[in-house]
Formats: structure tokens, C-alpha cells, sequence
């Protein structure tokens, strides 16, 4: 991702957390994407991913819990990683 996306939500305690969108992964015919906090260190390894799913016409962000399938959409990053080395 070229241009920085910064996106905004809100944690359980009602805060606003700032996220940088660090890439965008399609697998699966779903679309993932891999998310940042802006405050911290920015290591990857504190990213978390999303599942971006469409549900009445609007984007809609799931955090994947799921172990499975967020090892195949880590697995997949890194392949888009050394690719582009």
C-alpha cells in the first residue's frame, strides 16, 4: 500500500484507536485486511487482521479469531513480503 490509510474504531471502553492499514490481502475470494496501531512501535508482529465483509451494501470489519484462517492470511502477507524484495 502506497499511500498511507489511516482508519479509526472505537475499544470496548468507548476510545478512539487510530490504525494504519499496512496491506490488503485477498484469499479465498475474501478480501483481509492487516492492521496497525499507530501508537506503539509499529513491529507487524502487533498487527491485527480483518475480514472485510460486505453486509447490507457496507463494509464491514470482523477481527479474525479464527486460528486457521489467520495463518493462512499471515501466510499469504508473507508471501506478498518476498515478493516484493
Amino acid at each position: 500500500m502506497e499511500d498511507k490509510e489511516i482508519m479509526s474504531f472505537r475499544d470496548e471502553d468507548g476510545n478512539k484507536v487510530d490504525f494504519e492499514a499496512i496491506a490488503r490481502i485477498y484469499l479465498e475470494e475474501k478480501e483481509y485486511l492487516i492492521l496497525s496501531p499507530l501508537e506503539g512501535d509499529g513491529n507487524v508482529e502487533d498487527a491485527f487482521i480483518f475480514r472485510v465483509d460486505e453486509v447490507e451494501g457496507k463494509e464491514e470489519y470482523n477481527f479474525v479469531e479464527d486460528q486457521k484462517e489467520f495463518e493462512a492470511v499471515k501466510k499469504e502477507y508473507k508471501k506478498l513480503l518476498y515478493q516484493g524484495e
